[in-house]
């Protein structure tokens, strides 16, 4: 299969994925809220969260692997793979017992700290049944799914991810409608999952025959696992470290209207994802093989990520409000409607998307022991703002540490990776940001004066793929009319190549 088709096919069934998990995913969190209230609400996303930082063991070796799989996948290689697969194996299967080591201590740590009225019992239960499946994934499919990235078809787990949230959320409004708890709803999530991790191992085991662990491992290409760990943290700081910080100083309630904020952009941060993810691997085997022609590719996925990433949050941004309002409507145990958050979270979003082309140059070229201090910066300003103001300005300050933060390190990263590794100026980079912004702010006070009837959710839903057509074209248009040679690139190239895949599938 070529890399356009598998683009294709990336982008496709990823979008695929996220217009199902939207509109199946807006429905179950409120109907949590409605059945159970804000205050289970808040554990269920709180122990996701914290979840997230138990991927840390694992974050480190599957960057660094990923990215020493690139150039040796876009090759062929199959013996330098299978080098770099023994490897990241040992390491999971070493790392594996503090996983699981760190699960039991937290299932039962958690429901002691926090203070909640809800039984200990149902926290301890939530806990294993919500992190159970993932300890099990770490131990056998980590470098499978490293794998399957490298060769550019995360479709292949888009899919089984799909089929698996559908039959849950099937699955989950049987037991609502039966009467039953989050203890069981957590449960049968557990053993779907475990499912999907069943047939993925047997399509490794059908189509990579040549897989052979037993090789020699190849330790050094992924020797900057722990420098990856570090930025790893980072990573997860700015994303996650809010959530915690509101639980423990603010309450769940507050953790509660922080994660319905959070549902919704990052329902479109994963989606923004999935479409420009779709072409990463392209981009890191060329990066490996042909640096010349990354130089091209750079700019066009600059552009390419820029568009969508200003675009969808533009329209999130419009229309949060509305929707928010008839989301949560009948919970009154605490109030979700708050006009200044959107502009908080969109310019959290935007700072954290928008900067993708720089960060993904800078991991290809493997610059992680280089920038590590950067990254330690950002996260020490992250935890000291958020720690101070939120004492004071409640959810507001934690977003406060996290746009600080990362003020400092998308600008540091456009830097560093136009001046360290590409060599050239990053006044471009920056006159890419500057007119998305201004495009942004015009089509948001434009479509904020335009009457609009947003009293139901299909009029939202109208409304909103209305808007988002036009705002996708008027980003397209502007940027390629000021992008002679990008627009080049794409007439020259992408274009036949997209024409080509599609005439074969057909």
């Amino acid at each position: 299969m070529k890399n356009s088709t598998k683009s294709i096919y990336n982008i496709f069934f990823g979008i695929l994925s996220q217009v199902i998990t939207i509109a199946v995913g807006i429905i179950f969190p409120r109907l949590i809220l409605i059945t159970f209230g804000s205050e289970t609400n808040g554990l269920t996303n709180s122990v996701n969260q914290i979840f997230t930082y138990f991927a840390l063991l694992e974050a480190g070796v599957g960057t660094t692997a990923l990215q020493a799989l690139y150039g040796p996948v876009g090759r062929s290689d199959y013996k330098t793979i299978n080098e770099i697969l023994a490897a990241t194996d040992q390491y999971y299967k070493r790392t594996g017992i503090l996983y699981f080591i760190a699960f039991i201590v937290l299932s039962v740590i958690y429901p002691i700290l926090v203070d909640s009225e809800l039984p200990k019992s149902v926290i301890f239960w939530v806990i294993i049944f919500t992190g159970l499946s993932g300890v099990i994934s770490y131990f056998f499919q980590g470098k499978y799914n490293i794998l399957l990235l490298a060769e550019g078809k995360n479709y292949i787990n888009n899919n089984m991810s799909t089929i698996v949230y559908i039959f849950t959320s099937v699955f989950k409004l049987l037991l609502l409608l039966g009467g039953f708890g989050i203890v069981a709803i957590q449960a049968m999530y557990c053993l779907f999952n475990l499912f999907k991790m069943v047939y993925i191992e047997w399509y490794i085991h059908k189509n990579y025959k040549w897989i052979n662990l037993k090789v020699c491992p190849n330790t050094q290409a992924i020797s900057q696992s722990n420098y990856v760990l570090v930025h790893q943290i980072s990573s997860l700081i700015f994303n996650n470290t809010d959530t915690i910080v509101l639980t423990f100083i603010v309450g769940l309630k507050s953790v509660s209207v922080y994660s319905m904020y959070t549902l919704l952009f990052g329902m479109v941060g994963t989606a923004i994802g999935t479409i420009t993810g779709g072409v990463q691997f392209i981009l890191g085997q060329t990066f490996n093989n042909d640096r010349k022609r990354y130089l091209k590719l750079h700019s066009v996925y600059e552009i390419f990520s820029m568009v969508v990433c200003f675009s969808l949050y533009c329209v999130a941004c419009i229309f949060i409000l509305p929707f928010m309002a008839l989301y949560t409507s009948g919970v009154e145990d605490v109030a979700y409607i708050d006009s200044l958050l959107p502009y908080l979270f969109v310019a959290f979003y935007l700072l954290s998307n928008g900067r993708e082309s720089s960060n993904i140059t800078i991991k290809f070229a493997g610059h992680f022991k280089q920038t590590i201090n950067r990254t330690i910066i950002e996260s020490v300003i992250n935890l000291t703002v958020s720690i101070v103001c939120v004492w004071k300005f409640g959810i507001y300050g934690v977003l406060i540490g996290t746009i600080v933060a990362l003020l400092y390190r998308a600008n540091d990263m456009i830097i560093y990776a136009n001046c360290k590794i590409l060599h050239r100026s990053p006044r471009k980079t920056y006159e890419r940001w500057i007119r998305n912004v201004v495009v942004f702010i015009v089509i948001t006070i434009i479509a904020k004066k335009t009457p609009m009837a947003l009293d139901s959710y299909i009029q939202i839903i109208e409304w909103a793929a209305v808007v988002c057509v036009i705002t996708v074209l008027i980003f397209v248009i502007i940027n390629l009319l000021f992008e002679p040679d990008v627009r080049s690139i794409v007439k020259e190239e992408f274009i036949p190549q997209i024409k080509s895949a599609c005439s074969r599938k057909r």
